[in-house]
């Protein structure tokens, strides 16, 4: 069964609206002590919303707990975070180690932008760096998890990510999401594997490319 067939689709849509839906009526009040957390503990909006690449490369907004000081991206490291970037708040690091700031993407599963199983989003930049062979990733919704995130994560390196998400899409099968879906928790919460790349850096996909470049 292809990820892209009338099947594949109406399998992972059913699995989709059924799992976020069973999901997010239990965190409705854990999502409220967050968000009160968050206000509580510094300047800026509960959630962070910017433009991601979705199937086809059709950009939308995912919706995620804001971890990082208000315009993170314009000062420091830029797209680029750090195991110890002092951008991260003391409430985003808590969420940032748990995951739990990706959790409020169930929203865009439902809305039908994002799948519970898929290629990480990415940013549009990022998009712009892609050879051929790397959109190919872009065949699948993006998912608020993945083979990535189960295979190594950001230990992993940004070629061997699309790689396994090329994978993913080849050989999707019903059984491969659910066998995703069951290692994630394990993965994220027990051995944190992958939490950030080689050095303490999650790197931005290219910038080691331009920066050789002198770009």
């Amino acid at each position: 069964m292809a990820i892209n067939s009338a099947w594949g689709r109406v399998f992972k849509r059913t699995l989709d609206v059924t799992g976020a839906t069973i999901a997010l009526v239990p965190l409705a009040i854990p999502f409220s002590l967050i968000a009160i957390a968050i206000k509580l503990d510094s300047r800026g909006p509960i959630f962070f919303r910017q433009e991601r690449a979705g199937l086809k490369g059709r950009l939308f907004r995912p919706w995620k707990f804001r971890t990082m000081v208000v315009g993170a991206t314009k000062i420091g490291l830029g797209y680029t975070v750090a195991q110890d970037d002092s951008r991260i708040t003391r409430v985003g690091r808590f969420l940032r180690n748990t995951g739990v700031d990706e959790l409020p993407q169930l929203i865009n599963v439902l809305k039908g932008e994002m799948s519970l199983v898929g290629p990480r989003p990415t940013w549009p930049h990022q998009v712009e760096r892609y050879n051929d062979t790397q959109r190919r990733r872009l065949l699948a919704k993006p998912g608020l998890t993945g083979l990535v995130i189960v295979r190594g994560h950001n230990a992993l390196s940004w070629e061997e990510r699309i790689k396994l998400d090329s994978w993913y899409i080849d050989h999707w099968s019903p059984w491969l999401d659910v066998k995703i879906l069951a290692l994630t928790p394990w993965k994220i919460l027990v051995t944190k594997e992958g939490l950030y790349g080689p050095g303490g850096v999650n790197e931005d996909f290219g910038a080691s490319q331009e920066t050789r470049e002198g770009r």
